[in-house]
């Protein structure tokens, strides 16, 4: 999809009764990709106090998925649900599994036109990934190593990444530090 490309959005809902317990969202336009994103789902006002359970029914025909119990709505517990990140590609199917509503579903149609295939797009992923971690590799310029200077001489630089700096500690750098509580840190002075 071009950045300059887009998706057209629209709002799209049903509601499941007693009497219409189920409702299929499906498009027939095979230039565009669709996408339905259900946003909430809740009881009515005349909903009586029962279990109302929703199920969810992906694909169609043979391809059809089992029944998947996405909400269980009751009026004085729980009348609304928030749902994100239920993004769904139809056919997709609401049924009311059990109870006898009013169910209202509010989702999000999102239609975009499908330029590369699933394939391409996924290697124009990787061959972009390819390139930032071709620039993450880039070394940067070696910088120069002071070198400790003896007798209070002038600082030396080094190119080379190892400088042996042992020589130029005084007494009580190179005696290591003791093991335990404190270890590091010189004792403190008394007053």
């Amino acid at each position: 999809m071009n950045k300059s490309d887009k998706p057209l959005s629209t709002l799209w809902g049903c509601e499941l009764t007693e009497a219409n317990k189920e409702k299929t969202f499906s498009t027939e336009e095979t230039n565009l990709q669709h996408q339905l994103a259900v946003r909430s789902m809740c009881l009515g006002h005349t909903a009586k106090e029962e279990f109302n359970i929703i199920e969810l029914v992906t694909g169609s025909g043979k391809n059809a998925t089992e029944g998947i119990p996405i909400a269980t709505l009751h009026a004085k517990s729980m009348p609304t649900v928030i749902l994100s990140g239920v993004d769904l590609h139809p056919p997709v199917t609401f049924r009311l599994k059990f109870g006898s509503g009013p169910v209202h579903i509010c989702a999000e149609h999102v239609a975009f036109e499908e330029d590369l295939s699933d394939e391409e797009m996924a290697e124009e992923e990787e061959e972009e990934d390819e390139v930032e971690d071709e620039e993450d590799i880039e070394e940067s310029p070696e910088k120069p190593v002071k070198k400790a200077a003896k007798n209070g001489g002038p600082v030396k630089y080094s190119s080379s990444p190892s400088v042996d700096l042992g020589s130029t500690l005084s007494d009580d750098e190179n005696n290591p530090p003791k093991k335990g509580k404190g270890r590091g840190r010189k004792p403190a002075q008394k007053v």
